[in-house]
């Protein structure tokens, strides 16, 4: 049986971040890099350029062969982990293989969630989560008149602005009672829903698919209130969900992700989990949340490859701090931070509805909480960093909140020394 010091499983920003950190501390113990994936690793968060043709996909690949060479890491693609005999130290593959280790991180990522609704399975739609997802998308996408997206998160978004680009009349379905929800409140969401009007979509939002059947251009999805809808064009985006069947079994605690402590640690001493398959504290309290962000997968990577590394440079993790970025239709909204505003807190608005720019702040006893803009210019980075560092504002509030970029990034030159 093959033996590796290291066994990394994944190869998105978590499993490199925490091979890169590996290597800072030990050059010299064997490191293996086990992917489901065919290609060249790569971030889910480049997809939608590809599917719109702006990336090329064999131009959006985060190391190369040279990399895992010039470190001496065993890249093994197009393997999938199917089984963790933990109690062995060996992590067995869909081929039937298994690989033994010393210390493994569980970086694989998610999955699309796709909805039990009857009929699914009988017609032809999209997902996008993947290279070959995306690429076959952007194929199907230039070819489509009618399409609908199911899901109304930044996934779906992003895949709808590029079918009304081509010239499809795309409906947009979604459970919820507004688009991005989670993301932006009720008046951001208004105003992407109004870009998105503005250029032909039809929204439904408060909108369920009970039904879907094969037609003769596609499918016929039937809604909860009797309404159907047409489509040449379908993708799934109602959300994610972590990749953890080859915990059957286990004693890896999990439960909507893979437990972990503030090393990364899961409830197996010489495993550890990172990224969108992780389940770890939140800034705001003490539960265990999955945050399935870029920022907190290399963050979590990285911590995790130090812990596994020994590096005595280790610093616990903070808890994570939710971050999203969306552009659409020449436009751009963020969102950093808690999306509500608990008992005590200070809310302070801007909204130019005549311009579509809207800023929205939480304050706690003078320390932020959340910051949301549609149109309006502030580094994401930075603000979380005032979240994460407890920074007072109450100096600089009004200031703040009229410029949130340039105060900022005052702080930022003050504090971070």
């Amino acid at each position: 049986m093959e033996h590796t010091k290291y066994l990394v499983v994944g190869s998105s920003h978590a499993a490199l971040e925490a091979v890169t950190a590996i290597r800072m501390h030990d050059t010299e113990g064997s490191l293996t890099l086990l992917t489901r994936d065919t290609h060249l690793p790569y971030s889910p968060t480049v997809l939608p350029y590809v599917v719109s043709g702006r990336s090329a996909p064999d131009g959006i690949f985060l190391r190369d062969e040279k990399f895992f060479a010039d470190n001496h890491v065993a890249l093994k693609r197009g393997k999938a982990l199917k089984a963790l005999h933990t109690e062995r130290n060996a992590a067995e593959l869909a081929d039937g293989s298994e690989i033994a280790y010393d210390k493994i991180l569980l970086a694989t990522g998610a999955a699309p969630a796709i909805p039990p609704i009857p009929g699914l399975d009988q017609v032809a739609y999209h997902v996008l989560r993947t290279l070959d997802d995306a690429t076959k998308l952007n194929a199907a996408i230039k070819q489509s008149k009618q399409a609908v997206v199911m899901g109304a998160g930044l996934v779906g978004m992003h895949a709808a602005e590029n079918l009304v680009k081509v010239g499809a009349k795309v409906t947009i379905v979604e459970m919820a009672k507004q688009l991005t929800d989670g993301y932006f409140d009720a008046t951001a969401a208004g105003l992407i829903e109004k870009a998105f009007t503005d250029n032909g979509a039809t929204i439904l939002t408060g909108s369920r698919v009970v039904k879907l059947a094969p037609s003769a251009i596609g499918a016929t999805l039937t809604l909860e209130n009797g309404t159907t809808l047409e489509a040449d064009l379908l993708l799934v985006a109602t959300g994610v969900k972590p990749n953890m069947d080859y915990l059957a079994g286990s004693p890896v605690e999990h439960e909507r992700g893979i437990l972990v402590s503030d090393t990364m640690q899961t409830s197996v001493a010489n495993v550890w989990s990172a990224g969108d398959c992780a389940q770890a504290k939140g800034f705001f309290s003490n539960a265990k949340v999955m945050n399935a962000i870029l920022p907190d997968a290399t963050e979590q990577g990285r911590i995790a490859g130090m812990a596994m590394a020994g590096d005595p440079g280790l610093k616990k993790y903070p808890g994570g701090v939710p971050l999203n970025t969306y552009h659409f239709f020449g436009r751009h909204a963020i969102s950093v931070g808690s999306s509500k505003a608990p008992a005590g807190a200070e809310v302070v608005t801007r909204f130019d509805e005549a311009n579509g720019r809207y800023l929205k702040v939480i304050f706690m006893e003078g320390r932020l909480l959340g910051i949301y803009g549609v149109n309006e210019f502030f580094d994401g980075g930075v603000m979380c960093q005032l979240i994460l560092r407890r920074v007072d504002l109450s100096s600089v509030k009004e200031r703040f909140v009229a410029n949130p970029l340039a105060v900022g990034r005052e702080l930022m030159s003050k504090l971070w020394r």
